[in-house]
């Protein structure tokens, strides 16, 4: 009988033979731009993996460009994402969606914001990516709900948790984990210098916190 030395050196080659790391693919705006940056949070989530030996079952990929909105996503995620062939992809989005209303007069209407996401998922997961949604964490850190884009901040967090509820995907909610964060350190109801440094982009400690939370997510989602 020849097939159990078959067998047997089979598995002996699929043993030696390396796996391949898991590709992660970080999809957003000028915040993810930075977060491959010294200190930014896709960098510190490498240096978590180097603490833990995990660096080389990992690839992390930032494909993150300023200004852009869902639909900026939708339109460059063939070249950008399903190229890479992304085994798990984050969607960081929603800021400039809400932001660019007041500053620009532009942003995008709440139903298209649903549409274009739901897109983006449907056409990761269809390339075989998992999905793993985060939402938008602060325009203005004051923890009296005074910063002038709060509410459709707050709407639009919960759009992204509707959908990710809809379609059963795991959820990086910064706009909570944000908050509460300076619900304890933020005591003189400062507008930025607490997670941001601008109100918008983040600082060290910003950095830190969204690394910890897409962290733990990402390794359970292996």
């Amino acid at each position: 009988m020849r097939t159990f030395p078959i067998l047997l050196l089979t598995f002996m080659w699929l043993a030696l033979t390396p796996s391949k790391p898991t590709r992660v693919v970080f999809f957003g705006d000028s915040i993810t731009q930075a977060g491959v940056s010294p200190g930014g949070y896709i960098t510190r989530i490498g240096d978590m993996l180097k603490k833990q030996n995990l660096a080389n079952e990992y690839e992390l990929i930032g494909a993150g460009i300023g200004g852009n909105k869902i639909y900026d996503l939708f339109l460059r995620m063939d070249d950008d994402v399903l190229a890479k062939q992304p085994t798990i992809t984050f969607v960081y989005v929603g800021v400039n969606d809400v932001w660019h209303k007041r500053t620009y007069g532009t942003g995008t209407d709440p139903d298209k914001f649903v549409k274009f996401y739901d897109a983006v998922i449907k056409k990761l997961q269809n390339a075989g990516s998992k999905v793993i949604l985060c939402t938008p964490a602060v325009i203005g850190e004051k923890t009296d709900y005074s910063n002038d884009q709060d509410g459709d901040l707050q709407q639009y967090s919960k759009l992204i948790r509707d959908l990710a509820a809809k379609h059963q995907l795991p959820l990086c909610d910064l706009r909570k984990a944000f908050l509460d964060y300076n619900l304890k350190n933020n005591p003189n109801n400062a507008e930025k210098g607490i997670l941001t440094t601008d109100r918008v982009h983040l600082n060290d400690t910003g950095n830190q916190l969204v690394a910890d939370e897409m962290y733990k997510l990402m390794v359970a989602a292996k």
